[in-house]
This record gives structure tokens, C-alpha cells and sequence, in this order.
């Protein structure tokens, strides 16, 4: 079959977890033969970060990658933003889908590499995953006001406290008249599809959770001890993520202010970093040691103690378990939004909600190890049952079968 993926963000100009998730499910199905041709914007990483992005990517010869870069620069995201289509970035988008039929095109994050108006694009079977919440929330993330979890939206005065422009296109028709250009949508975790018809979203919805392939799981703690060099020689917990308020690690920093039984890594950065760097400037068992590339990374985790994922607002799945996981190396995460199902479905870790929970379970590991490799050991088989390449690849192509059979149902319907 012939693959395209519609996408804001793609290594190495990314941030997080759902643009390696692409990343992997197009190699993924390059590898079974698949051609997938891959589209995003250059321009949209440009707004958030004017550094060139670091770090190897390779692909199968069958992958194909468009990377879309606009003469106007930062103005095409932003005229995307503010009006819901694809704008400036249009002739390209318009020349791929005009030389190729797609049988699947499968959107991701589109809001600013086409927002709504992209979903009109190609003919083949159309499916899109919901990596956040931007399709019932402007600002993706259903943190409110900059401040906390959002229960009862206000989206003008959430979007102004985020210093953002209103989006104007979201109080006309587009969004409800785009969505149905989609065949079926995806969801990684059964919190955010329950959050979005929660929210009012309407059309058919299907659960489909991230996957981490065994290719890049194969790790020896012993011998890959000299891969990254550790700021310390303790024992460790580890947290790996983008340093922002919602992603949590102020609160873990605040414990770690009494908390000296064990060391601190943070792998990560972000807009939030100074202020957590001078959160822990005077702690010198919390350390920074910046982004890490996916190779080395994974020395990190399996020489971890626990991954400590302790996010204030919903995640919708929260990626780095499975990394963890695969690493046979025990989680613990807050007991909030998506995080949790991962724990709950591997029985792989600990789930909190109060600092006296987050620090009874990061003791229990530290002072048991056999209680930590049994942990781990059951999140390992979780990975490998729930979580790799081939029960993933078998949902997602099952899903497809789904989607053809819902597009027929609408051609066969009559009309009213």
C-alpha cells in the first residue's frame, strides 16, 4: 500500500513522543514493504526554536520525505494557525496530492502544518490520531488557563492566557464541517477518546496505543554503561520529557529538597528549564543533562532505579512507560489523565497522587531490588504483549479494514 502522513512535526525537527511515534510506524511499514511518503513543516519547528535540530534518523529507501519549507518562513504556521487552513503552504500540499494517490493517508498533529482545512486533502482512506487534544482544545493540551487541568472550558480566556491569538476560525463551521473528510480516529489511550466525546466530539473513535519496536529496545545495562556518561555514581531515578510547567518536575525537584537517598537525572529541555535549573540550583544530587538522543537513552533507563513521569495536566498516553518498560525498568506516574493505563494494564509500576506516595514508592524500589526487577520484569512482558511493533501493526491494519468498511457504509447510505 501506498502511506502518507500528515503531520506538523517529524524527526529531527520535533519535540516529543508523537513524532517518533510516526517516525517508527513509517519505518515500520517501509520495512513490510510499504511505500509511506511523510509531510511536515520546517517552518512550524522554526517558531519554537531557531537552533538547527540534532541527531540521525534514517529511513528505508521506500520512505519518501517532504519537508516543507514556505519563502514567507515563520508567517506560513502563523497564517495557518489563525485560519485553520493550510494557507501559504497550499501549491506544495496541492503538487504531492495531485502526483500521488495515497490508499491511506493518515493525519497526526495537523494544526499548523494545514490545520482543519488539510483533512479535505487526497481521496484514500483517511484516519488521524489524536496525540493531544487539539481537536476539542486550542491550546492541545486541556490545561486551563496556564494553571491547572481543564473541567469546564473557557477557550477565549484560556487561549489569551497563554499569550496566544484567538483563533478566530474555531467560532465558524470549519472544524465541523472538516472532521467528516476523516474516515476513523484514533486514540492512544482510553482516557483522551473518553475526553473527547466527553467534550462533544462525535465522530467514530477508536482506541490504538503507542508502540516502541523491538529494534530499538535491544539494550545491556553491563555493557552499555560507557554509552552516556553519568553525572553521578549513585543510585538514580530518571525523568525524561520536555521541561514545561504541566509536564510536573518542579513538584518532583521540590521533593527531591529533602529527598537524598538517591539522585536525580533530568533528560530533557524546554522553555520551563531555567526556572527548574534554578529550582535545583542548590541541590547537587538533581541533575541536567540536556536532550538525549534515543540511542544513548536507553542506557539511562536501564540503569534507572524507576522513570518518575509526574505530570499536573492529561497526557494522553505518556510514551516514555514504554521506553522504561522496555528497558525492564519500573515506572511510576501520577495518577492523572492517560499516564496511568500503562501501570494499570502491565502492572509495570506505581501510580501516585500525593508527594508521601510519590516518595513510599520511589523507597519500596530503591530499598528492594528484587521488588524493583520484578516490577520491571512485569512491564517488560506488558511492552512485549501490549506494546511492540507486531500487535500494534496488527490493530492498525485491522483498523484500516474498519475505516474502508465505515467509508462504504456512508457511499451505500441513502440519501435524505
Amino acid at each position: 500500500m501506498n502511506f502518507c502522513m500528515v503531520t506538523t512535526f517529524y524527526p529531527p525537527y520535533h519535540f516529543g513522543g508523537d513524532a517518533m511515534y510516526i517516525y517508527r510506524l513509517t519505518n515500520e511499514l517501509a520495512r513490510r514493504g510499504h511505500r509511506v511518503t511523510v509531510v511536515h513543516c520546517v517552518d512550524a519547528y522554526k517558531v519554537l526554536r531557531d537552533a538547527e535540530p540534532k541527531g540521525n534518523f534514517p529511513h528505508p529507501e521506500n520512505v519518501t520525505v517532504h519537508r516543507l519549507r514556505n519563502r514567507w518562513g515563520k508567517l506560513s504556521p502563523l497564517v495557518t494557525y489563525l485560519s485553520g487552513q493550510p494557507g501559504l503552504k497550499a501549491p506544495a500540499l496541492d503538487r504531492i496530492f495531485r502526483e500521488q494517490h495515497f490508499d491511506v493517508i493518515h493525519f497526526h498533529n495537523v494544526s499548523l502544518v494545514g490545520g482543519p482545512g488539510v483533512l479535505g486533502y487526497g481521496t484514500g482512506i483517511k484516519l488521524y490520531t489524536t496525540h493531544e487534544h487539539w481537536l476539542v482544545c486550542p491550546m492541545h493540551v486541556l490545561w486551563k488557563n496556564n494553571q491547572e487541568p481543564c473541567e469546564k472550558p473557557s477557550c477565549l480566556r484560556c487561549t489569551l492566557a497563554f499569550r496566544r491569538p484567538p483563533q478566530l476560525w474555531r467560532y465558524t463551521g470549519l472544524m465541523a464541517s472538516a472532521l467528516p473528510n476523516v474516515d476513523l480516529y484514533l486514540s492512544p489511550s482510553r482516557f483522551t477518546l473518553d475526553q473527547h466525546i466527553r467534550r462533544g466530539f462525535s465522530m467514530p473513535i477508536r482506541h490504538l496505543p503507542y508502540f516502541l519496536p523491538t529494534s530499538e529496545t535491544l539494550v545491556d545495562a553491563t555493557a552499555s554503561e560507557s554509552e552516556f556518561p553519568l553525572p553521578t555514581t549513585r543510585p538514580y531515578f530518571l525523568f525524561v520529557g520536555r521541561l514545561e510547567k504541566l509536564k510536573g518536575l518542579q513538584t518532583v525537584i521540590e521533593q527531591f529538597r529533602t529527598y537524598d537517598a538517591a539522585d536525580l537525572i533530568v533528560a530533557g529541555d524546554g522553555d520551563f528549564g531555567p526556572t527548574l535549573r534554578q529550582q535545583a540550583q542548590d541541590l547537587a544530587h538533581v541533575h541536567f543533562v540536556g536532550r538525549v538522543h534515543p540511542v544513548p537513552l536507553r542506557s539511562l533507563f536501564a540503569r534507572a532505579i524507576a522513570l518518575i513521569v509526574p505530570s499536573i495536566g492529561y497526557e494522553t498516553f505518556g510514551i516514555v512507560s514504554l521506553e522504561a518498560f522496555a528497558a525492564g525498568t519500573p515506572v511510576i506516574v501520577r495518577d492523572l489523565g492517560g499516564l496511568t493505563e500503562a501501570v494499570q494494564d502491565s502492572g509495570g509500576g506505581y501510580t501516585y497522587r500525593t508527594p508521601n506516595e510519590l516518595v513510599a514508592a520511589m523507597e519500596a524500589l530503591r530499598t528492594d531490588p528484587a521488588h524493583r526487577r520484578e516490577l520491571g520484569a512485569q512491564g517488560l512482558q506488558g511492552y512485549r504483549r501490549l506494546w511492540s511493533e507486531e500487535p500494534h501493526l496488527d490493530r492498525y491494519f485491522a483498523l484500516i479494514d474498519e475505516a474502508r468498511a465505515i467509508r462504504a457504509g456512508r457511499s451505500a447510505a441513502p440519501a435524505r
